[in-house]
């Protein structure tokens, strides 16, 4: 059974518990004291936050196949309330996603992309290794 066809939600929370068993994955310091983005307008409040933005980023890799912190900071963004003013969009945090995805580097569930047809960039974005996707599937 692939990953796109179970749902979404409750993969991700078992991706995130199995998640903490992996040593790389730990929440800074810091995590504790940001918002995750301009659009919000308090720190995060859950404990489990890094574990489930994790499992998330880790799904988008998954069905994307190449995934920069660009691409990932806009599918986190919401809607900044600015009071009378209308709403506008705003990104999330780069720096939460940033760290994560050099985690899940270092976990080896991921790697920088070498050269991708029709990107010009030198790097492109992340993708899974096979030892990522086998540990995706496995749960």
């Amino acid at each position: 059974m692939t990953i796109n066809k179970l749902d979404a939600q409750t993969y991700n929370l078992k991706l995130a518990e199995s998640l903490k068993q992996i040593p790389e994955f730990k929440a800074p310091v810091w995590a504790s004291f940001v918002k995750s983005g301009p659009s919000k307008s308090r720190p995060i409040e859950d404990e489990d936050f890094w574990y489930k933005r994790t499992a998330s980023i880790l799904r988008q890799i998954y069905k994307r196949k190449i995934v920069g912190v660009s691409r990932l900071r806009t599918k986190y963004g919401s809607k900044k309330n600015r009071g009378f003013k209308p709403e506008e969009f705003r990104k999330a945090s780069g720096k939460i996603i940033r760290t994560i995805l050099q985690q899940s580097d270092l976990a080896g569930l991921t790697e920088i992309a070498k050269d991708v047809r029709g990107v010009k960039s030198k790097r492109p974005g992340r993708q899974l290794t096979a030892k990522g996707k086998i540990f995706l599937e496995s749960i």
